[in-house]
């Protein structure tokens, strides 16, 4: 019996223990022994490669936790719904710090803190300042729960709506993505926090990330899926995670073509690559020698798994102290700096932030349609108003994966509308699934606001394990997560909107999702669409707002939504093989004569704006001019509002194959009734240029080109003239 006590207690002991480990989120920042100036960071760094031990180098190669990290994580997720930091190349002896990993983009997934919209969503803001005060808050909140380092800046193109994990990234646009990604990389590392873009590059597709080779050519990957990766490094950007996939026939962690020669020789980066977790990388050897600096989340194939390695003449030494060198470097750069402020506890989620979240929420939301201008709803005219769908209550914020943290609050649809109503009239709440309830809510409702999408069983990051792909069908992964197969609503949705429309002709949808929804199938039958997108923490009392006129809806799609599927480039969510072509989005409805259902940049307002004609200062440039071009732009309706101008650059003179016109400056403007504002808008000739394969330069060509101002990427909508380099 004693002995049966005993062993009893040794495993409570061990289970007890195992949640302490879980649940305690140490703080294991190490100050240099010496102090270093960012002047001496080389010079300490070129020390440290002398001093240093084989072992303490390998080290700084890999994460710091072993097995154990599965049971951490697995309890902490499970207990609390938040992940831990994960630490790589801690060294009290030598005095260097750790990386003290955080993921996002939507907040620090380590603790409860400001659940900002998806980034997607805050892509339709348009509005770079705001995103550089998100990634202000993220940095701040960052220090205040002890990581140095933020993995949310997610900046793969969204080639098809489908993709599963397109809520993480900012659209279709390589331009809008970058300086998105530029605003929020600059915002969080101001407070001394190491930001990581990820996933270099290709990642677009999410059920066979894992194996799937994706085929380019040098033209299409430079032009298309580089350009905002390259406005980050050159806004400074820390750290760049590699993707999963291969690139061309090899995997981009043992890619040396692209980590090396065009990720640091030809874009010039020198901060340091760390691996996508787990899956990132299969050959130690191989990803050192590519340019793969830090495998994590812990020591799988490289670290202290190189030393047979080298003992046996496979991999030098000399190829680790490249490695080391560009982790040190970059760690002591910001972990030696002074710090702008003090970061305490109280920062994380307070007044301030959770505001800030709001005005995100509020300025992402696009409205789509609203058919005789019965939005917004006045409160003061209202009796009863009906809202309809099971995620009218729900608190998700986004998908379950690498992005996923529960903040300390969640305001639902519901919520915020009844809170926006207080006093005022009634709020009914049906989930839709009761006939005979739904039409007792809705027959005699003044308006009625059906919330319907998707959540995390429907899309997001996939997270299932099994990366072999045959016999694979789409009714393997459904709700798990993952990418789409179809664009449309679910059909339960769809049936409840028709339902919904027979019964009241005052039919608001608010649609929840973080890429294109196709709404051919029911739009005409209701009188207002709104994309509400995942909208955060104060997404209910964002949508409210917008409902109700408090806020003028001002967000703008930042990407094309088609009439159907057949329209977008072929997407298969278990190929082994893809190509990317060269065209997608709005490039890829221009060349093709097609028309959207609603278009790149599209977003209504409660009021009306004019636009004038373009004025260029000087119509013909060099190669090394800068294009001012000014516009007026007037509030001609009774409300205040914000709209966003938006310039492209037209190619139909070229003497290669270039798309009819790219985005290449906009510009938020907030005015009030009547008012009018004379804007300038910048475009760099050298933003012109194209990358040509032969020479393996980027250049820019001698021609007439047109300039189109206006208010979505749709022809009707914008102004032209032209200009000439010369």
């Amino acid at each position: 019996m004693k002995i049966a006590l005993i062993i009893i207690g040794i495993i409570l002991l061990l289970i007890g223990s195992m949640f302490a480990y879980a649940l305690y989120n140490p703080n294991h920042e190490v100050k240099p022994q010496t102090k270093v100036s960012e002047n001496d960071v080389e010079k300490h760094v070129n020390h440290l490669l002398k001093t240093m031990s084989l072992k303490d180098k390998l080290k700084q190669l890999a994460g710091d936790t072993g097995q154990l990290l599965y049971v951490k994580l697995g309890i902490r997720f499970g207990l609390i719904k938040q992940f831990c930091i994960n630490y790589a190349g801690r060294d009290e002896k030598n005095g260097i710090q750790p990386i003290a990993f955080s993921d996002g983009p939507r907040g620090i997934t380590v603790g409860p803190s400001t659940n900002f919209p998806v980034a997607m969503a805050r892509a339709a803001t348009w509005d770079t300042d705001l995103e550089n005060r998100v990634g202000d808050v993220i940095g701040q909140e960052a220090r205040a729960q002890n990581a140095n380092y933020f993995g949310g800046v997610c900046i793969n193109l969204l080639r098809h709506p489908g993709w599963g994990r397109a809520q993480e990234s900012y659209g279709e646009d390589p331009w809008l993505m970058g300086k998105m990604g530029v605003a929020v990389t600059e915002g969080v590392q101001q407070h001394n926090v190491m930001a990581c873009a990820k996933h270099f590059a290709l990642n677009s597709i999410e059920d066979s990330r894992f194996y799937v080779d994706v085929k380019v050519d040098d033209r299409t990957l430079r032009e298309v899926y580089l350009p905002h990766y390259q406005m980050v490094i050159d806004a400074g950007v820390a750290s760049i995670m590699n993707a999963y996939n291969k690139v061309n026939g090899e995997y981009c962690g043992h890619n040396k073509w692209l980590l090396t020669d065009v990720l640091r020789n030809e874009m010039g980066f020198e901060g340091f690559v760390t691996s996508d977790w787990i899956w990132g990388i299969y050959d130690g050897v191989k990803a050192i020698k590519a340019g793969m600096d830090v495998e994590m989340p812990m020591e799988m194939h490289s670290g202290q798994k190189l030393q047979k390695y080298i003992d046996e003449g496979t991999l030098s030494t000399e190829d680790v102290d490249k490695c080391v060198k560009r982790v040190l470097e970059t760690k002591l750069k910001y972990l030696t700096r002074e710090d702008p402020m003090v970061y305490t506890k109280d920062l994380v989620a307070n007044e301030e932030h959770c505001k800030l979240a709001l005005e995100a929420a509020e300025k992402s939301m696009v409205l789509l349609k609203n058919e005789n201008q019965l939005l917004p709803l006045d409160k003061k005219k209202l009796s009863k108003v009906a809202v309809i769908g099971q995620l009218a209550t729900s608190k998700e914020t986004g998908d379950k994966g690498s992005s996923y943290f529960r903040p300390k609050y969640v305001v639902t649809p519901l919520e915020g509308i009844t809170n926006a109503l207080s006093g005022l009239a009634s709020v009914v709440y049906s989930d839709g699934t009761n006939p005979e309830e739904l039409k007792a809510t809705v027959a005699d409702a003044d308006a009625v606001i059906v919330v319907a999408g998707y959540g995390p069983k429907e899309e997001g990051e996939f997270l299932m394990n099994d990366k072999a792909v045959e016999g694979r069908t789409q009714q393997d992964v459904i709700n798990k997560g993952g990418d789409r197969f179809s664009l449309t609503l679910l059909e339960k949705d769809e049936n409840l909107i028709d339902q919904v429309s027979k019964l009241n002709e005052n039919v608001v949808v608010s649609l929840v999702g973080g890429s294109a929804i196709i709404c051919e199938n029911w739009k005409d039958k209701v009188s207002s669409v709104i994309m509400a997108w995942y909208s955060g923490m104060e997404g209910g009392n964002a949508l409210a707002n917008i409902i109700f006129g408090d806020v003028n809806p001002s967000g703008k799609l930042p990407f094309t939504v088609p009439v159907s599927q057949d329209q977008l480039p072929n997407f298969d969510p278990f190929a082994k093989e893809v190509t990317y072509g060269y065209y997608h989005g709005y490039t890829l409805f221009d060349e093709k004569e097609m028309k959207p259902a609603y278009a790149f940049g599209h977003g209504l307002s409660y009021t009306t704006f004019s636009i004038s004609e373009p004025v260029i200062e000087q119509t013909e440039l060099t190669e090394n001019d800068t294009l001012n071009v000014r516009v007026n732009i007037k509030n001609t309706g009774n409300v205040s509002g914000d709209e966003i101008v938006q310039l492209y650059i037209g190619f139909e003179n070229s003497m290669v194959e270039r798309p009819k016109k790219l985005l290449r400056n906009f510009k938020r403007v907030s005015l009030q009734p009547g008012e009018s504002k004379e804007i300038l808008l910048q475009v760099k000739a050298q933003d012109m240029d194209w990358y040509n394969p032969d020479t393996r330069k980027w250049e820019v060509e001698k021609m007439e080109y047109q300039l189109f101002v206006g208010n979505s990427s749709e022809s009707k909508d914008l102004k032209r003239t032209s200009f000439i380099i010369n």
